[in-house]
């Protein structure tokens, strides 16, 4: 697991490409923010997490990275259930302190125009964007 990075992944990358692009400039892993958000647009209080769908257990019902490996299950359900744990009290941690968060899931990179899309809609009008 060494070789899995927590910063400057690929879908982090792009995500940062598609904001970068539409003009909004930002600040990474502010280390005073609950959860270390990927992107943090200070002025607007507003946060941009991305996560991977296998280590963060994206459950859309559709995603098919998110399963839970079937050997060594011992380990990995509480691992991932405990990042689970940690990203929800992040997020909470944040709302409670006045911050907006957007989530950005890996596998929904594979429609880079909706993606876009949540990102303009999060960033402009100040609104979460659904899901």
């Amino acid at each position: 697991m060494r070789a899995n990075k927590g910063r400057d992944t690929g879908p982090e990358l792009a995500v940062r490409r598609m904001v970068h692009a539409a003009g909004w400039r930002y600040r990474l892993h502010r280390r005073d923010l609950p959860g270390r958000p990927d992107l943090v647009f200070g002025p607007r209080r507003r946060v941009i997490f991305v996560h991977g769908c296998f280590w963060h257990s994206h459950d859309d019902g559709v995603c098919t990275a998110a399963s839970v490996p079937k050997t060594r299950a011992d380990y990995w359900g509480p691992k991932l259930a405990r990042n689970r744990e940690r990203d929800a009290a992040a997020l909470a941690a944040l709302a409670d302190a006045g911050w907006r968060a957007l989530v950005v899931w890996e596998c929904e990179l594979r429609d880079p125009a909706r993606v876009r899309a949540r990102l303009a809609a999060f960033l402009e009008s100040g609104e979460d964007a659904a899901a």
